[in-house]
């Protein structure tokens, strides 16, 4: 059994995001999915919150912690003994991203990441898509675990904590 890092903002965590880190625990033994900050994002949900989301939406898998990454990503995987970053791709631009960071994060702590395909049903399946739909009222369910569908509805009501 070995240990992997799932990281993300996960604002909101989708089900394309639980279906990698599923798999990846399948692959792996362990996964701790790394909520993270990234100064250039506006988060709709603070960090607290994706945590408790989070941790929420994946609690009846065994195996799956899910804590904030304090610092870089590096040191965090590092520092945990993972045997390597996982990181969920849907496509040609994901990967492109995905890349830069992967390489960065092998060149600070000598962690390799390693890139799963999205399950096609999860393809078009984004945050920034997920939470426009859900501002305008439309349906996430079955885009996002219900506490997570819950708390977008709640935040566009007005309701949020």
């Amino acid at each position: 059994m070995s240990l992997v890092v799932c990281p993300g903002s996960f604002d909101p965590l989708t089900m394309g995001h639980v279906d990698v880190i599923r798999r990846a625990r399948d692959i792996f033994g362990e996964v701790v999915v790394a909520v993270a900050e990234n100064s250039a994002k506006n988060y709709l949900f603070p960090l607290a919150e994706r945590v408790e989301l989070a941790r929420a939406a994946l609690a009846d898998l065994p195996g799956v912690q899910v804590v904030a990454v304090p610092g870089l990503l590096a040191d965090f995987a590092r520092e945990s003994g993972a045997v390597a970053i996982v990181k969920g791709v849907r496509g040609e631009a994901d990967f492109a991203a995905e890349k830069v960071m992967a390489l960065a994060n092998q060149n600070l702590s000598s962690v390799e990441t390693i890139f799963l395909l999205s399950d096609p049903k999860y393809s078009h399946v984004a945050s920034s898509i997920v939470k426009d739909i859900a501002k305008h009222g439309g349906d996430v369910r079955g885009t996002v675990p219900a506490n997570v569908a819950q708390a977008l509805e709640n935040y566009w009501k007005g309701e949020q904590a």
